[in-house]
């Protein structure tokens, strides 16, 4: 029975919506803002790092999978880690979510005005500005809805990349130069941190657990939306490969340096139109994310305790969303793209620590997967995060430490654990 005092989220969602809020996330992340500072560090083995980042998203999707099926509450893994081991593991994960998520959101308003307005900087953040503010509204006007929107994104997505690779494979064009070789295994795994930003979409699915209708749709809509993900990923990779090679490093929007490389009519417009819609969508997935974990954590006092009020008429976190929007915005017009990809993978690595580490703790009637891969999570989840730039490890550990003492002085304060 539903408790008047505390009311819940509709569960609205089948798995076909879930799918798209995890896709729409994903392909926005992963396609247009991560392949040049991944390049930079993994080198010639920039195939060997999507490759580990796939791997450790894999060991990632199946642990919140279990999870969120025996767990389904708004939150994700921070609802995950309160329950099987402890509240200061679960403030970790979703502190570390939160901070990660905000800075993804900042990343993809500054990819989708990097490719629709180039070359003007104040042009750009404005453009985030306003995007942001936007999908924040349509995003406090229902769950439903947003996850219409996503889908309208997402097919305009697919369509302009679908062109893209197809055009690719009836082109020929002279080989390009290489790839420099990484700085070793350091490298590779620096390039799998930054290539991992790409996969976390699925993280959106979980945290939505209390909207999906079913628990198993949840299992089947992250399974799915990763699989397909990969697959689009490896396709591009080889796409940028073979056409841009040595030059990919230094490119800022590496699918619209492909599609003038290609010299098809109209198919620069067309992938433009396409990065557009994918940031949008993956911005509008990542604002819906992570207010529903700052709801879960302000419902524990872990954050304001005004922040879990659920409007009646819509029924989602309006105060917590439209919070988020205003740092968001905020965000967007004083730093830069590279220095959030890195600042939130260094988060959301701490996140999916945790999430491994609590799949890992289930009784055997609710596993669904082997340990091993859960092992194999906290491994390389935590070799992936420290091997980040260092000014990513060192700002996000900074965060993270400051939320974790912020949470100390409150729960001696109120005599808590």
């Amino acid at each position: 029975m539903t408790d008047p005092a505390r009311p819940e989220l509709a569960r609205r969602l089948g798995t076909g919506d879930a799918v798209i809020v995890g896709l729409s996330a994903m392909i926005g992340a992963g396609i247009f803002a991560v392949w040049g500072p991944a390049s930079a560090a993994a080198g010639d083995a920039l195939l060997v790092a999507l490759g580990i980042a796939a791997v450790i998203a894999l060991c990632n999707a199946t642990s919140s999978a279990q999870l969120a099926a025996h767990h389904p509450a708004s939150g994700g893994t921070y609802v995950f880690g309160n329950r099987v081991l402890g509240p200061w593991w679960g403030f970790t994960a979703g502190w570390g979510f939160v901070i990660g998520k905000t800075a993804s959101c900042a990343a993809m308003a500054m990819t989708f005005a990097a490719y629709l307005v180039p070359g003007n900087v104040w042009g750009q953040r404005l453009a985030a500005a306003v995007a942001v503010a936007a999908l924040t509204l349509a995003a406090v006007r229902g769950i439903t809805r947003t996850a219409q929107l996503a889908r309208v994104l997402l097919v305009i997505a697919l369509l302009g990349l679908v062109a893209l690779l197809v055009a690719t494979s009836v082109t020929t064009l002279p080989d390009p130069a290489p790839l420099a070789p990484p700085d070793g295994v350091y490298g590779i795994l620096q390039g799998a941190g930054l290539l991992f930003f790409a996969f976390a979409g699925y993280a959106r699915i979980a945290t939505l657990a209390e909207e999906v209708r079913t628990p198993a749709a949840i299992g089947r809509a992250v399974l799915i939306a990763l699989g397909g993900v990969l697959l689009l990923y490896g396709l591009t990779s080889f796409a940028l490969l073979g056409t841009i090679g040595g030059e990919l490093p230094g490119s800022t929007a590496p699918l619209a340096d492909l599609a003038a490389a290609l010299a098809v009519p109209g198919l620069s417009v067309g992938v433009q139109i396409a990065a557009g819609a994918a940031a949008l969508g993956a911005l509008l997935a990542l604002l819906t994310g992570v207010s529903r974990t700052a709801l879960a954590m302000a419902r524990q006092h872990d954050l304001p305790h005004p922040l879990a009020t659920i409007e009646p008429r819509h029924r989602v976190p309006a105060r917590a969303q439209l919070l988020l929007g205003l740092v968001v915005v905020v965000i967007v017009l004083v730093a830069d793209l590279r220095g959030a990809i890195g600042f939130s993978s260094f988060g959301v690595l701490v996140y999916y620590t945790v999430t491994n580490l609590a799949a890992l703790r289930q009784p055997r009637e609710q596993r669904r997967w082997p340990r091993p891969l859960q092992v194999l999570g906290v491994i390389g989840c935590l070799a992936m995060a420290f091997s980040l730039p260092l000014g990513s490890v060192i700002g996000g550990a900074a965060v993270l430490l400051a939320g974790l003492g912020y949470r100390l002085l409150r729960t001696r304060r109120a005599g808590i654990a």
